[in-house]
């Protein structure tokens, strides 16, 4: 891990400014230069420098530039040392853009105006070297025609709905219900995609703008209110929205503040525009990293306008930190844990959805596109250009990281074309991001994940596809998910209860590390709503929240450390090693990808793709007995499915009589309308057991459309299927409560000038639940090195959740070790 303490220095020396300029021609940019500058500071001073301008000063620098045109200023450092940036107005000195990264490497950019002066201001922050190199320059936007911004609420009541929504290349939120999905249309074409799919849909959010406009004004109303009581109530006192140099300030912070608990570090994969993903571990003794506790990972922003869920996890942080010693849950659980916190996972995105700008509305330029902008800054070839430049599609361009994990990509709730948002990306793990992940739970054993995300009050759970099936931990998952919803008040379901996703985060961690995880979906108003609701309700459990005195996302963030910290939730390896020698466990293994999807709607779909996973950790024995926590050794994938036995056969299959006549078109007014409607019953225990059932129709041209809804004895939709271009419809309802049932089918459309094709066939088919079923066992690979690396003893470990396995002297085993240690 790029990481540890970076040395606090005090260089002697005088300040000095050299500057170079250098014509230059940026990509996509106006005739924009390069102005690069070598600047010396003579002292480092641990303070932030986009928080204020300090001018000319011991550790200071200024380079000055003027913005040929509306667009995006970028300013670029290098350095041995951690400097970091700040870009001001010349003449207001208020912020336009930041870096403070953990070491000598800094992007900064912010939207600027044709003719604005600005100030770049370089800060050694720490660290013996004095020089560093900046450059600016700029990107010249270009407006777009202005497009109202909405969110609809578009009626999805079966996965064959969601399935047709996900293909139509719209932006899916995560916000739904069990027969709902939000999405976000920007322009008319949007809407227009829905009706021809016959898609209902009402309008949540007329104009996102305008609501935004809405929102800063709340969020400035009360900052004030805030300030002047003294703060938040938030663990830190946070009052606004934090910028990405605020994230990355005040993680550095942290570390100098509580140097023996806080381990600043950095990912290993830079961005594609070059920027560090950074976070921080708390634990006591904190750089011991391989003491063998158990680990929660806490991250946040894979989707970049999702602002809330960089808020939580960073005052997640500060809620550790700050009870620690005063609260005896927080010590205690501290003690027995490792806490990991990555605010911003996706940086690049995030940074030009916080910097939106707010341009005058002459300019005609299409803030929400900024402002909404959802995935990485991957640098598409079909659409060259910078990821800030609207003139390339520039904001929409990049990959879903939320999309791009290995486990299951390239299957449903994922877009095949890159303009999509979902776009899961050219292969699983293709992008920076997702590699910083994977790598660290790769390399450490994290036992328990929470990855934040925005908004619709859902707690989800592996699996993100139905068909693959509940894992053998459903009912721990179901159980921890539930003390936790209790605190949030979010709807405790699985992934695919929203809607089926594939290449999400915990669909790789979970199925492939044995790793616990969740994903928060915080909040049910918008991807960033006001601060007091978004941020401070939503983790403290305060009104209008659902966790409105229940504790909010903080209490729930506090049961998954409790379940971290519960050895019964995860697995433990115990024995005895001598001091200073290394036990590891490895396992390298083929990773299946989905069947892959070649078109979004999944009437094509290619053979499954294998990519090679390793897992390997270390534990650090201090001499004596030891005890590690670690993840199962049966990856979940391979462990077996979840299910229940069958208390009976399934109900014989229904036949569906075709009345007489043919009803007439009804283009999408169910349940008014003509409609041809056909009862059935479900039977139920003890005669039968249904785990779901299927009402089928068939007929002849797939030119011609019929459609199918069902509804209970209550006159209730439970499930409807009304697809386009095929020949059958198929409505599923899984585990079907016994009784009384009405398979409603429309005739939605016939082919002009032809011969009327009626639905020829159709039938209620019924099957039985999915018994549970165990597979085999898999190992760990456990080895002894001693203090020279050299390999002395090698096991097999098979440890299942829960599970304590004493592996003994296991260095011992070799012979090696009792020739030369006695301890």
């Amino acid at each position: 891990m790029r990481s540890g303490k970076i040395g606090v220095g005090r260089a002697a020396g005088v300040l000095a400014l050299t500057f170079l300029l250098v014509s230059a021609v940026v990509a996509g940019a106006s005739s924009a230069a390069v102005k690069r500058a070598e600047v010396t500071a003579s002292k480092a001073a641990a303070r932030g420098c986009h928080t204020a301008y300090a001018g000319r000063t011991k550790r200071t620098a200024v380079v000055r530039a003027t913005a040929p045109g509306t667009g995006l200023v970028r300013a670029r450092l290098r350095s041995r040392a951690d400097f970091d940036l700040g870009v001001f107005d010349a003449k207001s000195k208020h912020f336009v853009a930041g870096s403070a990264a953990l070491g000598g490497r800094e992007l900064a950019e912010g939207f600027v105006t044709k003719g604005q002066r600005l100030i770049v201001q370089a800060c050694h922050f720490r660290g013996h070297a004095k020089r560093a190199r900046v450059s600016v320059s700029f990107v010249t936007a270009h407006a777009g025609p202005a497009q109202r911004t909405q969110i609809v609420e578009v009626s999805t009541p079966t996965r064959a709905d969601k399935t047709r929504l996900q293909g139509l290349g719209l932006d899916l939120t995560e916000s739904g219900t069990a027969k709902s999905v939000d999405v976000l249309v920007t322009g008319t074409s949007g809407l227009s995609k829905l009706r021809q799919a016959k898609l209902g849909y009402r309008v949540k959010i007329a104009d996102l703008d305008a609501q935004a406009r809405l929102d800063q004004r709340s969020n400035r109303r009360f900052a004030a209110r805030a300030a002047r009581a003294g703060g938040s109530a938030l663990p830190s006192g946070r009052t606004t929205y934090r910028h990405l140099a605020d994230y990355e300030l005040e993680l550095k912070q942290l570390g100098r503040r509580y140097p023996n608990m806080v381990r600043p570090f950095t990912l290993p994969y830079r961005t594609h525009l070059g920027r560090d993903v950074v976070g921080i571990e708390i634990a006591r003794h904190v750089y011991d990293v391989n003491d063998g506790k158990p680990i929660f990972a806490n991250i946040g922003v894979h989707h970049a306008r999702e602002w809330p869920a960089g808020e939580h996890s960073m005052e997640w942080a500060y809620d550790l930190l700050r009870n620690f010693g005063k609260s005896r849950r927080t010590t205690r659980l501290v003690n027995d844990t490792r806490n990991i916190v990555i605010p911003i996972v996706n940086p690049d995105g995030f940074n030009i959805s916080r910097e939106a700008p707010d341009f005058p509305a002459e300019t005609e330029f299409d803030t929400q596109s900024y402002e909404m902008k959802r995935k990485n800054c991957w640098p598409d070839p079909e659409n060259p250009g910078p990821c800030n430049d609207n003139a390339t599609a520039g904001a929409y361009q990049g990959v879903d990281p939320n999309r791009n994990y290995g486990g299951f990509w390239g299957g449903p709730g994922a877009e095949v074309e890159s303009t999509g948002e979902t776009f899961r990306g050219t292969g699983p793990f293709s992008e920076p991001e997702t590699q910083n992940i994977r790598w660290l739970f790769s390399e450490r054993q994290v036992t328990n994940l929470i990855t934040n995300h925005t908004f619709s009050n859902l707690l989800l759970r592996p699996p993100g596809v139905v068909d693959v099936g509940a894992p053998l931990d459903e009912p721990l998952l179901k159980d921890l998910g539930a003390r936790m919803a209790a605190h949030n008040g979010y709807k405790n379901e699985p992934g695919y209860g929203l809607y089926e996703t594939t290449g999400t985060t915990e669909d790789w961690t979970f199925w492939t590390t044995g790793g616990i995880g969740y994903t928060f979906e915080i909040g049910d108003v918008s991807f960033h709503p006001p601060f007091q609701q978004g941020v401070v309700a939503e983790y403290l459990g305060q009104a209008p929240a659902a966790g409105a005195g229940k504790g909010g996302n903080r209490e729930a963030y506090y049961e998954m450390l409790a379940s971290t910290a519960n050895s019964a939730d995860h697995s433990l390896i115990t024995g005895r090693a001598p001091r200073g020698w290394n036990l590891k466990i490895h396992k390298s293994f083929m990773t299946s990808t989905s069947p892959v999807w070649k078109n979004s709607i999944g009437t094509e779909i290619g053979a499954a793709q294998l990519f090679p996973d390793a897992l390997e950790s270390t534990l650090h024995s201090e001499g004596g007995r030891f005890t590690w926590s670690v993840n199962p050794s049966t990856r979940p994938i391979v462990a077996g499915r979840d299910g229940r036995k069958p208390t009976g056969p399934p109900q014989a299959n229904t036949p569906l009589a075709n009345p007489a006549g043919v009803p007439a078109e009804n283009t999408g007014n169910f349940p008014a309308g003509p409609q041809e409607n056909l009862p059935f019953t479900v039977q139920g225990p003890p005669a039968v057991d249904n785990g779901r059932f299927t009402v089928h129709i068939e007929w002849t041209n797939p030119d011609t459309d019929w459609d199918v809804y069902v509804t209970d004895a209550a006159g209730e939709l439970v499930t409807q299927s009304a697809s386009f271009g095929d020949t059958n419809e198929d409505a599923v309802l899984v585990d079907p409560p016994p009784g009384n049932y009405v398979a409603h089918v429309v005739n939605f459309d016939q082919v002009d000038g032809q011969p009327v094709d009626d639905w020829k066939a159709g039938e209620v088919r019924f099957k039985s639940p999915t018994p549970r079923v165990v597979n085999g066992k898999e190992a760990w690979n456990l080895t002894c090195e001693d203090r020279e690396g050299r390999l002395r003893a090698v096991r097999q470990v098979i440890v299942d959740r829960g599970q304590r396995v004493n592996v003994g002297d296991v260095c011992r085993r070799s012979g090696a070790y009792a020739a030369k240690h006695q301890d």
